[in-house]
This record gives structure tokens, C-alpha cells and sequence, in this order.
């Protein structure tokens, strides 16, 4: 039976919304692992997805203060069905991301992380994933708001979709 996950990151409620979009919550309770790669802005929003979800793995941003960085790392590791996870907020600028986050994280098959709400879907040379699922509430220069579901099934990383917010 697959695993089913749901990436977001940069949610920034309620600075850049209020709240997030039904259609994210309704994958929060769907999916079977969240995970969420920081830039939650305010506790009650970490309070609110524990409450959602069955499972949580989470990290905080450089817009969470202390109230988030006591309650969250600032780097999770997770195996999900033989699948090994990293997850931080930042990798620094695009340009050679695939060989620092080789190199950073080498007992990693997936590198889940945000900051920049643009999406990024790579694999660096040596086999690393990296996703970047974007932003569900501020696409910057992006066309839309988005977020990322993937499955974790018999050891694989498979179905990674990248999922547009639908307005209104």
C-alpha cells in the first residue's frame, strides 16, 4: 500500500494569507505524511497542522522566531518505507545546488526544502531528489501557488505531481 505525502513550505500565515487555502488543508488530512520545510511565520499555524495531520515532519525558516525554532529543527532526517528524507529550509542560490546538497546530505535519497517558493524538481548526479514544492500562498514570480504530492511505494519515491492552488 502506498504512502502518500504531501511537501509544502513557505505558508508565511498569516502575512501572506490569513489562512491557508481549503484545498491545502483538505491534502493536509488526505495525506499520510506532511511535510513541511519551514517559513510557517506563527506557532498557531504548527498548532493547526498538528491538529490535521497524521504524521508531521517539520523544520523552521528564517521568518520563524524562537516561538517555532523551540519546537521544530532546523534539519529532520525520516525513513519512509526504506526511503531516507532530509528536509531543511534553505540550500543557498540554484547555481550548483545538486552537488552542495549531494555533498551536505549523503545519506539522503530525498532533499526536501523551500525558502525561494519557486518549485524545483532536480536529481543530482549521484541520485539525490531534490523538491522544492513552492508556495501554497505567495507564487512570487511564479504563475501560480503550489505544493507537492508524491507516494512512497515498495522503497521508491513515485508520483511526485506538482500541484497548482486554485484560486477563490
Amino acid at each position: 500500500m502506498p504512502l502518500n505525502l504531501l511537501l509544502v513550505a513557505d505558508t508565511h500565515v498569516p502575512k501572506r494569507a490569513r489562512d491557508l487555502p481549503a484545498q491545502v488543508w483538505s491534502a493536509v488530512e488526505r495525506a499520510d505524511v506532511v511535510f513541511h520545510a519551514g517559513d510557517w511565520v506563527e506557532a498557531a499555524l504548527l498548532d493547526r497542522f498538528e491538529q490535521r495531520s497524521r504524521a508531521l515532519v517539520g523544520v523552521y525558516g528564517n521568518n520563524d522566531g524562537p516561538d517555532l525554532r523551540s519546537r521544530l529543527p532546523e534539519t529532520a532526517h525520516v525513513t519512509l518505507e526504506g526511503v531516507r528524507f532530509a528536509m531543511v529550509h534553505e540550500t543557498g542560490q540554484a547555481k550548483g545546488r545538486e552537488l552542495r546538497c549531494e555533498a551536505i546530505y549523503p545519506e539522503a535519497d530525498v532533499l526536501v526544502f523551500g525558502h525561494s517558493h519557486i518549485p524545483w524538481d532536480t536529481t543530482s548526479p549521484g541520485g539525490l531528489r531534490l523538491l522544492n514544492p513552492g508556495s501554497p500562498t505567495d507564487r512570487r514570480r511564479q504563475p501560480a501557488c503550489t505544493y507537492i504530492t508524491a507516494s512512497v511505494d515498495d522503497g521508491r519515491l513515485t508520483e511526485v505531481r506538482l500541484v497548482e492552488v486554485q484560486r477563490g
